[in-house]
């Protein structure tokens, strides 16, 4: 993408469609709406770090957006749509482009995080006042959040039930086909370039491992699940625990980013289903339950918004975390904690902006258990790290392991990560992979005991549940 020069607005019955985190031409039902309305069609992307409670990006997620945006621009020529790039509060940005551009209609997908539901909203009064239509639809999720409750008619705060609540409501929506072309000349309107946003990084440029292993975008999306599905699905529900076998989806950043939807994986299971062997059919639905805990975490997030910030067990704001050890979370961080497997997966995740599931969880246990480290501390390291780092999931799933979040059992899941590795690692393929080291006099000590340290969970957590017992039956 280029800085174009000299533009000329043109006015007339033009569709603005504003991309947020739905970076694909297919099932998207707001280009398709765009699309529909037989006039010349805008896109527009909006880099936003300054409106209120809108999490600026991190510091892989930037790279992936970089990488992704130049792969829809691509898509989007194909459909005579131009994709036009500006940075700034997205309220003044989107009302600036419907004037210079004279659009009749604005459209997009939505959103579901408070501060993005707050500009929505005012644009949308906004828009409808200056004299635009505009309409949004559901595209990320494949239930909306408000309309899955209890019986009571609260939001769940269990995922099985909430699961099987959604199950419940019946099938999902078909996906959408990509649109047709767009007859007709598109306005000319001047386009921020891709590169003076500086997401990738240069000095240093510590990128290499990602663009090694990742390929943005929608096309390369739609290869991983059909490969996917091909040839992992027969060995998913127990090869899913074991990371140094590849046999996960590795989907999330594309559904993060929306190059792919939770609506297309749903019916490419569906139509292979009735084909599939019986352990490929146990893995179709184990892969299915995990879409379903994608679904959750954002139910949550959008009840609870402050998901990130505050403990979602309210109790849990009692909990004694101790001075935080600067020094331990360095190590952590850098994979330098004397923990074969929580290192592992911490540099997997500085080197390929990933990490294996259920390293990650260990990983995150270690962290706020063994070092009793405040989960805030460890969910910001990876916001900033993972490349499929969503502003539900992550704190959710951090939330979950801390025992602060939406979880039946809370205050005695410790993992042990040597238990974890003889289990999930026995050949240590994994630590090899990461810790070349390990093994050697190179290889630092551990830098906590994991038996004492375990201990010292249990109690604070133990004497959290006392306090809150007490505050009770007062």
């Amino acid at each position: 993408m280029s800085e174009k020069e000299d533009p000329s607005a043109v006015p007339g019955d033009v569709t603005v469609v504003w991309f947020r985190d739905d970076l694909r031409v297919a099932d998207n039902p707001a280009l398709s709406a765009a699309v529909d309305r037989n006039a010349p069609v805008v896109a527009l992307y909006v880099l936003d770090d300054q409106s209120p409670d809108i999490r600026p990006l991190g510091g892989a997620a930037k790279w992936w957006l970089h990488e992704s945006l130049l792969s829809l621009e691509r898509s989007l020529g194909d459909l005579g749509v131009p994709l036009v790039l500006r940075a700034g509060p997205a309220g003044r940005i989107v009302t600036e482009l419907v004037a210079e551009v004279g659009a009749t209609a604005v459209v997009w997908n939505r959103r579901y995080g408070a501060g993005e539901i707050a500009v929505d909203t005012w644009l949308k009064a906004k828009l409808r006042s200056d004299g635009a239509e505009v309409e949004s639809f559901q595209a990320s999720l494949l239930f909306e959040p408000w309309t899955i409750r209890t019986g009571t008619g609260t939001p769940y705060s269990v995922f099985t039930p909430f699961w099987r609540a959604c199950r419940r409501g019946g099938e999902p929506r078909h996906p959408m086909p990509v649109p047709r072309a767009v007859s007709g000349p598109a306005p000319i309107v001047a386009s921020e370039s891709l590169e003076s946003w500086a997401l990738q990084p240069t000095r240093p440029d510590w990128a290499e491992g990602l663009r090694a292993t990742w390929t943005p975008g929608e096309a390369a999306a739609l290869e991983r699940l059909h490969s996917f599905l091909a040839d992992d699905l027969e060995d998913y529900a127990d090869g899913r625990d074991i990371p140094a076998d590849p046999v996960t989806s590795r989907l999330s950043p594309h559904l993060r980013w929306g190059e792919l939807s939770a609506h297309q994986i749903w019916h490419e299971v569906g139509q292979i289903r009735a084909g599939l062997s019986a352990s490929a059919a146990e893995g179709a639905t184990r892969f299915l339950t995990e879409i379903g805990w994608r679904e959750f975490a954002w139910h949550v997030l959008f009840h609870f918004p402050k998901l990130a910030d505050a403990n979602w067990r309210a109790e849990f704001d009692d909990f004694p975390w101790p001075t935080l050890d600067r020094r331990a979370l360095v190590a952590w961080q850098s994979g330098r904690t004397g923990v074969p497997l929580v290192d592992a997966g911490m540099r997997e995740l500085w080197h390929t902006g990933t990490m294996h599931n259920r390293v990650r969880m260990v990983a995150a246990s270690f962290l706020t258990k063994n070092l009793l480290i405040d989960w805030r501390e460890g969910e910001r390291w990876f916001w900033d790290t993972l490349v499929d780092a969503d502003a539900a999931s992550n704190p959710f799933n951090w939330q979950w392991v801390a025992g602060s979040g939406a979880d039946a059992a809370p205050y005695f899941r410790v993992f042990n990560p040597q238990l974890q590795a003889k289990k999930f690692d026995p050949q240590s393929a994994y630590i090899r992979a990461h810790v070349p080291e390990w093994g050697s006099d190179a290889y630092p000590e551990e830098i906590v005991d994991l038996d004492d340290s375990r201990r010292a969970a249990l109690s604070a957590h133990q004497s959290l549940k006392q306090r809150t017992q007490e505050r009770t039956y007062a």
